[in-house]
C-alpha cells in the first residue's frame, strides 16, 4: 500500500464523491425533495477522459438517483459503471464499490415497494459486490469511503432485521478509512475532515460505542473550530437525544454541476 502522504490525495477524491451519501436529516436530501431534479443540468460524462477519476465521472448520476429519485440519470450511472469496467479494468475495486452502492439502492426501492424476494436478491448481490471490492488490492482508493457512505445512507431504510448489520459494516468501513487517514486528518480540508470525523462519530454511536463516538465528537470540536461541524458536535454532546435529529454529516452542500466545471477546467489546460 502506498504511504499515507501519497494515498491521501487520491482518497480525497473518493471522500468527496462518497460523503454526499452521508445524509442524516440533511439539507442536501430532505424527504420533501424526493423526485425533484438536481438544480444543475446533467452533463454527459466523458468516460474516455482518463484525467478524470472514475468517482468524478459517476457521482452526479448516481446521486441523482440517491438524492432526488432521478432514475433516468441513475440508470445512466449504472450503465457507465459497466462501461468503465471495460475502459478502466485497473479501477475494478472502486467500480465494484459504486456498483454495490447502486445495487443497494435498488434493493431499498424493492423493499419500500413491498417486493420482498426482489429485495433479498438485490441486497445479497450488493453485499457480494462490496465484499469483492474490499478484497481487491489495487484501484481501491475509494472502496472504504463508498462502502461506509452507502451503508450509512441506506441502513435505516432497510428491513429492521438488516439494520444492525448494516450499521456494523458502515462502522467497519469507517475504521478502515480512519486507519488510512488518521495520521493526516489534521491537514485535510475542512469539509473532508468533517465528513470523515462525523462519519466515524455517527457509525460509532449507531453501533452502541458511545464513548468512542464522544471521542470523535471531541476531535470535531477541537479540529473544526468555528465550523458547522463544531456546532453540530457540541449539540450532540450537550443533548444526546438530538442524535436522531441533529444533522452531523453532509454539512457542506454537494452541488450538481461540478463535473461540468471539472471538464471546463481540463479544456483550458
Amino acid at each position: 500500500m502506498e504511504s499515507n502522504r501519497l494515498f491521501a490525495p487520491a482518497l480525497l477524491t473518493a471522500i468527496a464523491a462518497s460523503c454526499a451519501l452521508l445524509v442524516f436529516t440533511s439539507v442536501c436530501a430532505r424527504p420533501s425533495d424526493a423526485g425533484q431534479a438536481p438544480p444543475s443540468a446533467s452533463t454527459d460524462p466523458p468516460l474516455t477522459e482518463t484525467r478524470l477519476p472514475v468517482h468524478n465521472l459517476l457521482r452526479e448520476d448516481i446521486f441523482a438517483g440517491f438524492l432526488a429519485n432521478d432514475m433516468k440519470r441513475f440508470a445512466r450511472g449504472e450503465k457507465n459503471i459497466d462501461r468503465l469496467m471495460e475502459l478502466r479494468p485497473t479501477q475494478k475495486a472502486n467500480l465494484l464499490a459504486w456498483k454495490g452502492g447502486a445495487t443497494m439502492f435498488r434493493a431499498v426501492l424493492a423493499h419500500e415497494g413491498h417486493h420482498a424476494d426482489e429485495f433479498k436478491t438485490k441486497y445479497k448481490l450488493a453485499l457480494d459486490q462490496l465484499s469483492e471490492a474490499a478484497k481487491l488490492k489495487t484501484g481501491n482508493d475509494g472502496v472504504a469511503a463508498i462502502t461506509g457512505g452507502s451503508f450509512s445512507f441506506f441502513a435505516d431504510r432497510l428491513p429492521k432485521e438488516n439494520q444492525a448489520a448494516a450499521w456494523a459494516q458502515a462502522y467497519d468501513a469507517y475504521q478502515t478509512l480512519w486507519k488510512a487517514q488518521s495520521s493526516v486528518i489534521a491537514s485535510l480540508p475542512e469539509h473532508f475532515k468533517g465528513e470523515v470525523l462525523s462519519g466515524l462519530a455517527k457509525t460509532a454511536e449507531r453501533t452502541g460505542r458511545k464513548e468512542e463516538a464522544a471521542q470523535y465528537l471531541d476531535k470535531m470540536i477541537t479540529m473544526l473550530h468555528d465550523t458547522p461541524y463544531e456546532a453540530a458536535a457540541k449539540e450532540w454532546k450537550s443533548n444526546p437525544a438530538s442524535t436522531t435529529s441533529t444533522q452531523i454529516n453532509c454539512l457542506g452542500c454537494h452541488e450538481a454541476g461540478r463535473l461540468a466545471a471539472r471538464i471546463a477546467k481540463l479544456e483550458t489546460n
